[in-house]
């Protein structure tokens, strides 16, 4: 009986670390997969109602923001979504928690634009922009904020990676919703790895969190 308690604390752990593993919600990345076909009607995207919203991490608190798509296309045949892509406008990246100087300088950071820090994140001058296509869409059923499940590429420093979430798509006549929940990407599959505990050594409480919180608010037209 001893034995048997001493074998199942271990696995007890095991499985309560896998469990908070997957309450931060990451998505899981893989290789860039080929586009989806786009069929049906096609709707562009308003570049003036549709952002992104961004929440960066690290022990001692948490950073909020957005960023602005610039243009792109989905399309629905028969209701759903089949296919499509975005393009980010990386130079837009705002912080929208604090003001004056902080804000600056934060925004400066990300962006890269001081000398020496340029590639501490995502370098705008050298990537302006960002791109998500989609590769493939399934259909979800019980979900309040989720429709659809959607997979696409994501590439951001010129790397691509294919990445899944959950998405809500309404169309009403000639215009289009796409929103998800928030969902997480690990910054360090684009080689953002700036202050990151995985692979800094001994950086103790300084370190900037992996994962990155997105939540995409798409409006389209027909």
């Amino acid at each position: 009986m001893k034995k048997l308690i001493l074998l199942c604390i271990p696995m007890l752990f095991i499985g309560l670390m896998v469990s908070c593993k997957n309450d931060k919600n990451t998505t899981s990345t893989s290789d860039a997969a080929k586009a989806a076909v786009a069929k049906g009607t096609s709707y562009n995207i308003d570049n003036t109602l549709s952002k992104v919203v961004w929440t960066g991490s690290k022990p001692t608190g948490s950073h909020t923001g957005t960023l602005d798509v610039s243009s792109g296309n989905v399309s629905f045949d028969n209701g759903a979504l089949t296919g499509g892509k975005f393009t980010l406008d990386m130079n837009s990246i705002s912080n929208t928690d604090m003001e004056g100087d902080s804000k600056a300088g934060l925004e400066a950071h990300l962006k890269g634009t001081e000398a020496g820090k340029e590639d501490h994140f995502f370098n705008v001058a050298k990537f302006p922009t960002a791109e998500f296509e989609i590769t493939k869409v399934t259909a979800l059923s019980g979900n309040d904020d989720a429709n659809c499940m959607v997979y696409g590429n994501l590439t951001l420093k010129g790397i691509s990676k294919q990445v899944g979430f959950r998405a809500k798509t309404t169309v009403s006549g000639n215009n289009l919703t796409v929103s998800t929940p928030k969902f997480s990407i690990d910054r360090t599959d684009w080689g953002i790895k700036f202050k990151s505990k995985t692979f800094v050594d001994d950086i103790k409480d300084k370190f900037i969190n992996d994962e990155i919180e997105l939540q995409i608010n798409l409006m389209g037209k027909a």
